[in-house]
């Protein structure tokens, strides 16, 4: 049985841990709101950007571009996305979790190939995980989170652009979780390159687009080639900020669990501290009454 003294050290120590998910949970609840309107103001404009590509390349053959002609995948570059630091709960765990049963299940045969399977890490857990094990990693970027900017998104998905141009790779995925609310991430693995077919086909068949006869200036073609930089630069975008807010949601709910946590134990605790207290403040009485009656018998 643990003494009183070690009993109010565990207290100590539990209301100091709690100061610190308390504190935790607020920065994380302010950094959550900041990226949150971020990510509702730019959710709207990379979905419309996304379906007028949808649309526009409906009227035109796919191999006029390399971004949107479908090639036979030999090589695959997997983006994977989570978290610079821990104490999110399962956060960064389930992106890379996700991440390696998507290449066991779908890229299996192409793990033969060196070059078969490329993954680019955003962030610093995947970052660690991946290069302590048998994997072919093109680039990291860890702490960007911190400071998160367009600028830094658009020479990311520059990168991966310009060595898909280069034939370095026939497919493009991400794996990222994306927010849905404070206690709820979704993980998706979305196809960036080349603009999956499902997309292009659920457009055809969109009435509401598609019946419309539009007249383009100066032509489509021409706003196809405008368009696919601005789209893939707001689609990484707007990936960055799903993983981002979602980080701060999982770390927000984690600090709020672990704070609820600590108030029970400290509950617990003191329970115990006064059982504890009361157990001996009673024993040393039945010894002074032992004593006193023990005196008395003696004269």
């Amino acid at each position: 049985m643990a003494t009183l003294r070690e009993i109010r050290r565990r207290v100590v120590g539990v209301k100091n841990t709690q100061k610190i998910t308390k504190a935790m949970k607020m920065v994380a609840a302010a950094k959550l709101r900041r990226n949150q309107e971020s990510l509702v103001s730019t959710r709207p404009y990379a979905r419309k950007i996304n379906d007028l590509i949808c649309h526009l390349v409906t009227k035109v053959d796919l191999s006029i571009h390399p971004l949107l002609e479908k090639r036979d995948v030999k090589r695959v570059l997997l983006v994977v996305i989570a978290g610079d630091r821990g104490m999110c709960g399962a956060f960064n765990g389930n992106v890379v979790k996700a991440a390696i049963d998507h290449i066991d299940q779908k890229y299996q045969d192409l793990l033969t190939d060196p070059d078969g399977v490329r993954i680019i890490t955003i962030g610093k857990k995947p970052s660690d995980f991946f290069s302590k094990r048998k994997y072919n990693i093109l680039t990291k970027h860890s702490g960007i989170f911190g400071n998160l900017d367009f600028n830094l998104s658009q020479m990311i998905i520059k990168q991966i652009t310009d060595r898909y141009l280069k034939g370095d790779y026939d497919k493009v995925e991400v794996v990222y979780n994306e927010f849905k609310s404070v206690i709820q991430q979704k993980i998706v693995i979305e196809q960036v390159l080349p603009i999956p077919p499902q997309q292009i086909q659920d457009a055809g068949e969109n009435r509401e687009l598609t019946n419309v006869d539009y007249i383009y200036e100066p032509s489509v073609v021409e706003m196809i080639d405008e368009l696919l930089p601005r789209h893939l630069d707001f689609q990484m975008w707007r990936i960055l900020l799903e993983s981002s807010t979602s980080e701060e949601g999982a770390r927000m709910t984690a600090m709020n669990n672990a704070t609820e946590n600590a108030t029970e134990l400290i509950r617990d605790l003191t329970l115990i501290y006064n059982k504890e207290r009361q157990a001996s403040i009673t024993k040393e009485l039945l010894e002074i009454v032992s004593g006193a009656e023990a005196l008395k018998k003696a004269s």
